[in-house]
C-alpha cells in the first residue's frame, strides 16, 4: 500500500478513468452557463463536453470561479480521516489563484491532524502539463517513493513540463486579453495562429504567429526540438490535447511521431476541460513534453 494519498484538481486534461485507475482522488472545478452550474466532467458523461461546445456554439459565455477555502477543506478532510499524510498537486498558480486557497484550507487541516503531513505543491503547469506532472508523481509514489522524495521531485522537475500550443480561434484569447481585439480580427481574416507556451511563473506567452494550420503544427515541433531533452532523440512521455479539434490533434501526433521516433509509444490525445476551454474556446491544440528549464515572459 502506498505510504501517502495522493490527489489532484480536474484540470489535469486526463479522463477521470485514468486518475481512478491510479488511485488519484479529484478534486472538481465547475463552471456556469446562464446561471447554471456543470461539473468539471473528465469524461465521466459522454454527452457533456458536445453539450458544452454546442452551447459555445449558440454564443454561450460560461463563467469560471476558483475553489475556495471550504471546498479544499471539505475535499482534502475525508482524505486525511483515512489516515495517512496527503500530497495534493495543485492546478498551476499562472492560471489561477486557487492554490492561495488549498495552501489556507492545509494550515487550518493541520492543526486538526497534527500528526499526519498535508501538503500542497503549486503545479505552475496546465492541461495535460499538469496532468503529465501528476502522471510523474504518481509513478514515484507506486514505485515506493516518501511523500517528501515526491514533493522534492515536483518542485525540482515542475518547470521542466513545457506546453506548447497553437489555435486557430482567438475569440476566446481575445476575451480573457491574451490577444488584442484588432490583432484577433485580423488574424481570422488572415488565418494568423498565434503560437503559444507557459512561461517558468506558468503564465501564457503568445512568443509567435504563423499562417494556417500546417505551419502551426511544424512551428510547435521546431519548438519542442529545441526544448525536449534529447532533442529529436526524445523518448520520454508526452501527451496532445486539443479543444474540439480532433482532426488537428490527430495531425499533430502524426508529424510528432514522425519528428520524434523515440517518443514514449503512449502518446494520448486527450481532450481540453471545459474550464480551460471556458477561456482558450474551440480550436486549440498543445503538445506537453519533459524539457529544459521553461524560459521566463
Amino acid at each position: 500500500m502506498s505510504r501517502f494519498t495522493l490527489s489532484c484538481e480536474s484540470t489535469i486534461d486526463l479522463p477521470y478513468a485514468y486518475a481512478e485507475s491510479r488511485d488519484i482522488p479529484v478534486l472538481f472545478y465547475t463552471y456556469t452557463i446562464d446561471g447554471q452550474e456543470y461539473p468539471d466532467d473528465m469524461g465521466r458523461d459522454p454527452e457533456a463536453l458536445p453539450r458544452f461546445y454546442r452551447q459555445l456554439a449558440e454564443g454561450a459565455l460560461p463563467t469560471t470561479s476558483q475553489l475556495n477555502t471550504y471546498q479544499y477543506e471539505a475535499f482534502f478532510e475525508p482524505l486525511l480521516q483515512r489516515g495517512g499524510d496527503v500530497l495534493h498537486v495543485a492546478f498551476g498558480s499562472g492560471m489561477t489563484a486557487s492554490v492561495r486557497n488549498a495552501e489556507e484550507a492545509a494550515a487550518a487541516l493541520r492543526e486538526r491532524y497534527p500528526g499526519q503531513r498535508l501538503v500542497v505543491v503549486d503545479s505552475l503547469c496546465s492541461s495535460a502539463g499538469y496532468g503529465l506532472l501528476v502522471d510523474a508523481a504518481a509513478d514515484l509514489r507506486d514505485a515506493g517513493e516518501s511523500l517528501e522524495a515526491v514533493e522534492a521531485r515536483l518542485l525540482a522537475i515542475r518547470n521542466t513540463v513545457h506546453h506548447q500550443f497553437f489555435s486557430v480561434d482567438l475569440k476566446y484569447f481575445r476575451r480573457s486579453g491574451r490577444v488584442s481585439g484588432p490583432a484577433a480580427t485580423l488574424g481570422s481574416i488572415l488565418n494568423i495562429c498565434p503560437i503559444m507556451r507557459l512561461d517558468d511563473r506558468g503564465r501564457i506567452i503568445a512568443y509567435d504567429k504563423v499562417r494556417g494550420r500546417k505551419n502551426a503544427i511544424r512551428r510547435t515541433l521546431d519548438t519542442m526540438e529545441r526544448h525536449a531533452q534529447g532533442g529529436r532523440a526524445y523518448s520520454g512521455k508526452c501527451l496532445i490535447s486539443h479543444s474540439n479539434a480532433p482532426d488537428d490533434a490527430a495531425a499533430l501526433k502524426a508529424a510528432l511521431l514522425e519528428r520524434f521516433p523515440n517518443v514514449d509509444r503512449d502518446l494520448r490525445i486527450c481532450d481540453i476541460c471545459t474550464i480551460i476551454a471556458a477561456h482558450c474556446g474551440p480550436g486549440t491544440v498543445a503538445v506537453f513534453f519533459f524539457g529544459d528549464e521553461r524560459d521566463p515572459e
